[in-house]
């Protein structure tokens, strides 16, 4: 399959039409979310130059769409121990296409040096973590640390956070209080005077909080276990 100065057919009988340019960077977007990583980082475990798989490497100085290399692509699927037929099925994959989203532990979550009033990325301290991107430049993640969760959520697993999309009864949620940790629960009931949950973990139960204790709320939109 040949990818620099032009476009080409997929060699596979389920996607015989002509492939874009964005067709291919978005299945290698997809290739690092699959083995936990940015771009970027996915180029430096191929031995590439970091930015190899950066945004602006896929245009060119005069404007026009650029292709990855080959080379640079098969040293991408051999550092991610993966086949052309892997790659072309994500080529085809029906999933939202993959971004770097900030990154930083549950239990720090409720650190204003962290996230701000809003429930907004700010401050230092940030990682990153290749996800599915939510409809909102303020989402992020959130690594869940010990089985306090479970069975809902285990350690290690990531959710992604979203406080622009809108909360409906039954979606799942962070909710941080004026004083306190970050919840995470399902929300059962929501007015103007008062937040009703149903708390998931070890701990189960119902919560209610005055809406005016409540800092910030924002839905868990998606969860890589």
């Amino acid at each position: 399959m040949e990818f620099r100065g032009g476009p080409a057919m997929a060699k596979h009988p389920k996607t015989p039409r002509l492939l874009t340019h964005e067709q291919i960077w978005t299945a290698l977007d997809r290739l690092a979310a699959r083995a936990s990583l940015s771009p970027s980082g996915l180029a430096k475990r191929a031995g590439l130059d970091p930015t190899t798989f950066n945004k602006s490497k896929r245009i060119t100085a005069d404007g026009r769409s650029r292709w990855p290399s080959t080379e640079s692509l098969a040293k991408a699927l051999a550092a991610t121990d993966s086949s052309i037929e892997t790659f072309v099925q994500l080529i085809g994959d029906g999933t939202r296409p993959v971004l770097s989203v900030p990154l930083i532990a549950l239990a720090q979550a409720a650190q204003h040096a962290h996230l701000d009033e809003n429930g907004h990325p700010a401050g230092k301290g940030w990682d990153e973590v290749a996800l599915p991107s939510a409809e909102d430049e303020h989402a992020f993640a959130l690594e869940v640390s010990g089985d306090a969760l479970a069975p809902a959520y285990r350690d290690g697993d990531i959710l992604l956070v979203s406080p622009a999309t809108a909360i409906r009864r039954g979606d799942r949620v962070a909710v941080k209080p004026r004083d306190g940790e970050v919840i995470i629960g399902e929300l059962k009931r929501r007015t103007t005077k008062a937040l009703e949950l149903s708390l998931l973990g070890a701990a189960p139960g119902e919560h209610t909080l005055a809406v005016t204790d409540v800092e910030w709320i924002a839905r868990i939109v998606w969860v890589r276990q």
